[in-house]
């Protein structure tokens, strides 16, 4: 089950919080400087919003993380490309890594002291931890990511650079819109079945307006399944970002240039051991 922090700046998820090793969060609107349609605590930096507002939004978000850290936050797309944070990364140029980042709609790692962050603002964030391998992935998966089967996608990825099993997976579904809130047209529930999702699980036409209604949630929830993710190693946050737009950010109700939800995980750095005797 997932809860709010004390201040409300933060979603943590039950099911990580056995790993000690692991940080695992989505943000909230609370607690942050933005105004407007991005108030207040938008850590987001290509949404429109005031650069010192955001700035100061990710200088407040790294103070509350458990240890310092880099927040590693991709210019997404709606693709299904995926990132490795590896040397090649880490040794980069500022430039470089605004490169690797453009056009990157997940992000995998088994490096300490990087956070994978992934924004969204109605569509799923997914996290993702191999506990065998120790490997973490962010996973933005909106209508056109589900259906492309991003997260089928990173999880086989994780298998060929890691050596993931289903198993070895605890997966977090965070804020996003739900069943209820999200109506599609006749062309997006086609493509969907074209892709071979099961729509009897997944879809639902609305009584009255007589339109499809698509739930993100089990549309990833399966993916994770079929790749062996056992049911009890998944969590679904359960938070409908279109009804609940007053605490988590939501484009279908406040519009595109609006602040988002920056959803995120990371392995943390293991200090040295220091040898105390004299």
């Amino acid at each position: 089950m997932s809860r709010l922090t004390e201040d409300k700046r933060m979603l943590e998820y039950d099911l990580m919080l056995p790993y000690s090793n692991i940080f695992c969060f989505s943000t909230t609107r609370h607690g942050g400087v933005g105004k407007g349609m991005y108030d207040s605590f938008n850590c987001t930096p290509y949404t429109g919003d005031d650069r010192y507002s955001v700035e100061r939004n990710l200088a407040l978000l790294r103070s509350l993380m458990p240890a310092p850290v880099e927040l590693v936050i991709p210019y997404q797309t709606h693709g299904t490309q995926i990132l490795r944070i590896d040397d090649k990364f880490t040794h980069a140029s500022e430039m470089e890594r605004n490169a690797f980042l453009q056009k990157t709609d997940a992000l995998i790692t088994d490096c300490e002291g990087y956070c994978l962050c992934i924004s969204t603002a109605d569509c799923v964030p997914v996290l993702l931890y191999d506990r065998v391998h120790r490997a973490v992935a962010a996973i933005h998966a909106g209508w056109r990511g589900t259906a492309a089967c991003i997260v089928e996608t990173v999880l086989q990825c994780m298998s060929s650079t890691f050596g993931t099993c289903g198993k070895d997976i605890v997966a977090c579904i965070g804020p996003s819109i739900s069943l209820e809130a999200f109506e599609i047209g006749e062309e997006v529930f086609q493509l969907f079945k074209d892709q071979g999702f099961p729509m009897e699980c997944i879809a639902h036409r609305h009584s009255q307006t007589g339109k499809w209604h698509l739930d993100l949630w089990e549309a990833n929830r399966l993916q994770l399944t079929l790749f062996g993710v056992p049911e009890s190693q998944i969590e679904i946050a359960g938070i409908c970002t279109y009804a609940q737009y007053n605490d988590f950010f939501s484009a279908r109700r406040l519009g595109i240039k609006s602040g988002r939800i920056l959803s995120g995980i990371m392995i943390k750095r293991i200090k040295p051991f220091m040898n105390t005797l004299k």
